[in-house]
């Protein structure tokens, strides 16, 4: 669940989030406060994107990485809750938002433009997008393509089973950016 920025940001970064290493493409273009920080631009990315919470993640921005820091795996990982988006990144700036390390979700995310505040909007929102996000440990890219072989096989051994698993009614290049935004609000 992200956490609803109010209008007092001076600035929106217009941001396209890009799952890399899977076909057909997942993407989504956001607008975020300029003063996000890093801690809640997770939360927006795993709403936007359809993802569960249910792995880590970090950002790798440049040599540096920023998570959540835990004290039973000590190392460089500076804490992303006090990181402000604009103190990182402007545009044009690139990124990279690693989501479940054992599946290695890894998300292209790329500043595209810097807009003023629309005061009749409430941010953070998702205005464009692409392809239904993968589902949880279904083993990364390589496993996302296999199920999806598999799915469109109804010949496949395992097609019952991937069908049951991602419904009947899964459409890989499906996206609905209503009900994305309802979840961000």
């Amino acid at each position: 669940m992200s956490k609803k920025n109010t209008n007092n940001t001076r600035s929106i970064y217009q941001i396209k989030v890009t799952l890399r290493h899977v076909t057909p493409p997942v993407w989504r273009r956001i607008l975020v406060g300029a003063d996000t920080r890093l801690g809640e631009l997770h939360d927006i990315l795993q709403d936007v994107m359809g993802w569960e919470y249910a792995h880590l993640h970090d950002f790798r921005v440049g040599q540096d990485s920023y998570g959540e820091p835990n004290p039973d795996y000590p190392g460089d990982l500076k804490n992303e809750r006090s990181v402000r988006l604009d103190k990182i990144a402007g545009q044009g700036s690139s990124f990279i938002y690693d989501y479940d390390f054992g599946d290695g979700w890894e998300h292209d995310l790329k500043i595209e433009k810097i807009l003023p505040v629309d005061l009749g909007t409430d941010y953070p929102v998702c205005i464009d997008g692409q392809g239904a996000c993968p589902p949880e440990d279904c083993g990364g890219p390589y496993g996302y393509t296999r199920m999806l072989e598999v799915f469109n096989d109804p010949g496949n051994e395992e097609h019952e089973e991937i069908v049951e698993w991602l419904g009947e009614e899964f459409d890989a290049e499906a996206f609905d950016a209503d009900a994305v935004n309802r979840l961000l609000q």
